[in-house]
């Protein structure tokens, strides 16, 4: 079953998706074609948490070394963007790449769970696109907040897929309709259940919460202008288009983007000069 938010004249719908023709359908019967309405997130989060490497395709992309458990950021909820919105890459920013994953939506407050035990906690799974600006890679001591952290690099969507099994699924990202990402799954390194009894061993998670599971190799930047759809089997397509922000990056106060061979090595999938991949174009 799959749910979905949207926005109609100023009101918010909880709706279902029929399946028939694109069809969306309200709980008083009015039906809505599902790609002429404003999608919002398809839940409302207090807190979303990601973890870092959890593909093997993109652990080996950096030849990283893991250790036996995962680490994790916070993106903020102000990240919050959805299915058909706008991913803004702010001036003088180049390196804004997608990232595209599997959604884990909490269904009830949970804390000290046993991974047995944590698919009670999970009301569904969507999918996400953990955009990051690598311009500010160089800054926050690895916390990623600049990096994963800005307006609208957390689009969700389009639904919340309910009674779906991760287990041996495709994930494909396309930039433009061209395939630039393509993997299962089976590659992750530690699954959903792991994750979520992991972080709640500390941390209270409730209704609406969402972990981000990873992405697989391939993460590249990304120009206003394109447009970028993640496709998961089950959980449908989340689409969005990157445009240049009108407002730039303040240059009177913080860190500012940089591009050093951290920023280029990160954007462009690692050991970038020994791989015949030039950076983008500066204008």
């Amino acid at each position: 079953m799959e749910t979905r938010r949207i926005l109609v004249d100023g009101e918010t719908l909880t709706v279902n998706a029929s399946g028939e023709l694109g069809e969306l359908v309200a709980a008083d019967g009015r039906r809505f074609r599902a790609d002429a309405v404003q999608h919002l997130p398809p839940c409302t989060p207090t807190k979303i948490v990601c973890v870092h490497l959890n593909y093997e395709s993109r652990r080996a992309e950096f030849g990283a070394k893991l250790g036996s458990t995962p680490t994790y950021f916070h993106k903020p909820v102000s990240a919050l963007n959805a299915h058909g919105g706008e991913v803004v890459r702010p001036p003088p920013c180049r390196y804004l790449n997608y990232e595209g994953e599997i959604a884990i939506v909490i269904g009830r407050t949970t804390k000290n769970i046993a991974p047995s035990d944590a698919a009670a906690s999970i009301a569904g799974y969507t999918i996400a696109c953990d955009y990051g600006l690598h311009d500010f890679r160089d800054t926050d001591a690895g916390s990623m907040l600049r990096v994963k952290g800005a307006d609208t690099l957390c689009p969700l969507g389009p639904g919340l897929v309910t009674g779906w099994d991760f287990r041996g699924k495709r994930i494909r990202t396309l930039v433009n309709g061209q395939v630039r990402q393509d993997a299962t799954t089976d590659e992750m390194i530690w699954d959903m259940h792991y994750l979520v009894a992991d972080i709640a061993r500390t941390i209270t998670l409730v209704e609406g919460d969402v972990i981000l599971s990873g992405t697989p190799a391939n993460s590249r930047p990304v120009e206003p202008g394109d447009v970028v759809s993640i496709q998961v089997e089950g959980l449908g397509v989340l689409t969005n288009r990157i445009i240049s922000g009108e407002v730039p990056v303040r240059s009177d106060v913080g860190a500012q983007p940089s591009e050093s061979e951290e920023v280029r090595s990160t954007a462009l999938g690692g050991d970038w000069e020994f791989r015949g991949i030039r950076a983008p174009r500066r204008d």
